[in-house]
C-alpha cells in the first residue's frame, strides 16, 4: 500500500522545514560575529602606599572598573611600591599592579622568581623624582647629603630603587656615607617637619599630594637633579636607561618653587600583569583604564597624561595579547 498524498506532503514539509532551520542556524552562525563571555571573577590590584599616587589611582580606578566588568571584584591590596607589587604580580599574589620601568627592568636583570611571565598592558605616566628639603637648609646638590638623615623609602619600594642610584651617581654610598631612613611618603613629610630628617627622596606623578600639602603648611623647597647626574646613572648599566631627563614645572608646587624650575629625572609607569591573564579580562582592563583617564584625572593630576598614543609602548614589557587586542580595536 503506497502512502497518501497528504501524508507524503506533510513528511515532505517536516523534513524540508528542518533542513531549511538548520541551514538558517549554520548561516546566522557564520554571519554573527563572536561575542565572548563577560569577564567574571575576583582579581588583585596591588597598589602603594596609603598617601601615594598608585593608591589614590587605584582606588578611582577600582570604581570604573566596577562600571565596565561589572562581574569582576577587584580587591586592592596597599604594597610598598613597585619592588613589592612585582614580586605579588610575578609569583600569582595579585593580578595587576602598577610599577616604573626601572624597577620591572631590574626585577628582570636579577631574573628574580616569574621575570619572564610579566606582561605589559599600558604605559601610564611619569614619575618624576623629587628630593625634598627644608626651605632654609643650606644644601644646593646631591653630595651635600653627606652625613644627613635622608628618607629614601621603604625596602621594596621603586623609590628606595632610585634613590640608591641617584646616591651612587653623585659618589655616595648610600648605607655608609649618609644615614638611610627606610620611610615612605606617608611618614617622611612629618619627620622632615619635626626636624628628624634633613631631606627626603620621593618619585612620583606630579604634584604628589603629601609633598603637595608639605609645601603648603612648612617651608620646603626641591633640590636639582641635573643631566650630567642622568648621564652617570645611564652610565650604570641597562636597567638604568628608562631614566630620562626632565623638569618640575614651576607651578607644580608654587610655594615650594617660587616660580622656578627644577631639574629632575623622570621614569615611565607600567600597567603589569601575567601572561596568564585572561584576554578578555586584560582587554577590559586595559579598556578602562583608557577611557577613565579625564575622570581620574580631574582628582589625581598625574593620571591626565595617560595616553591612547603612548600607552602601547611598554617596554622592556611585552605587551599582553588582551592589551594589543584593544589598542588594534581603537586604531584608526
Amino acid at each position: 500500500m503506497s502512502a497518501s498524498p497528504s501524508r507524503v506532503t506533510r513528511h515532505c514539509l517536516v523534513v524540508g522545514g528542518t533542513v531549511l532551520l538548520v541551514l538558517c542556524g549554520v548561516l546566522m552562525w557564520r554571519l554573527m560575529p563572536f561575542v565572548s563571555p563577560a569577564p567574571s571573577g575576583s582579581v588583585t590590584f596591588s597598589t602603594g602606599v596609603p598617601s601615594g599616587v598608585y593608591q589614590r589611582y587605584g582606588d578611582l580606578l577600582k570604581q570604573d572598573l566596577a562600571q565596565d566588568l561589572p562581574d569582576v571584584s577587584i580587591t586592592l591590596q596597599k604594597s610598598e611600591g613597585s619592588q613589592q607589587n612585582l614580586a605579588r604580580v610575578a609569583t600569582g599574589k595579585a593580578d595587576f599592579t602598577i610599577a616604573t620601568a626601572d624597577a620591572v627592568a631590574q626585577y628582570q636583570r636579577e631574573r628574580r622568581p616569574g621575570f619572564e611571565r610579566l606582561r605589559g598592558c599600558a604605559r601610564l605616566y611619569d614619575d618624576y623624582v623629587q628630593l625634598v628639603v627644608r626651605k632654609g637648609s643650606s644644601l644646593q646638590r646631591v653630595q651635600d647629603l653627606r652625613g644627613l638623615r635622608v628618607g629614601v623609602g621603604q625596602d621594596g619600594s621603586g623609590v628606595r630603587l632610585i634613590a640608591d642610584r641617584v646616591l651612587a651617581a653623585a659618589g655616595l654610598t648610600p648605607d655608609r656615607d649618609v644615614v638611610p631612613v627606610p620611610v615612605g611618603i606617608d611618614t617622611m613629610p612629618e619627620l622632615l617637619e619635626r626636624g628628624e630628617l634633613d631631606a627626603f627622596f620621593w618619585s612620583g606623578g606630579l604634584p604628589t599630594q603629601a609633598v603637595q600639602l608639605l609645601s603648603e603648611r612648612f617651608p620646603i623647597r626641591l633640590l636639582p637633579l641635573d643631566t650630567a647626574l642622568v648621564d652617570q646613572l645611564h652610565d650604570v648599566g641597562e636597567s638604568t636607561r628608562h631614566y630620562r631627563s626632565a623638569v618640575i614645572p614651576a607651578d607644580a608646587y608654587a610655594k615650594a618653587q617660587d616660580g622656578l624650575q627644577i631639574a629632575t629625572l623622570a621614569v615611565a609607569n607600567l600597567l603589569v600583569t601575567t601572561d596568564k591573564a585572561d584576554d578578555d579580562l586584560v582587554e577590559g582592563f586595559t579598556r578602562t583604564v583608557i577611557a577613565s583617564r579625564d575622570r581620574i584625572g580631574s582628582k589625581v593630576h598625574p593620571a591626565q597624561l595617560v595616553d591612547l598614543r603612548t600607552a602601547v609602548y611598554t617596554e622592556p614589557l611585552t605587551l599582553h595579547d588582551g592589551s594589543r587586542r584593544y589598542y588594534r580595536s581603537v586604531k584608526p
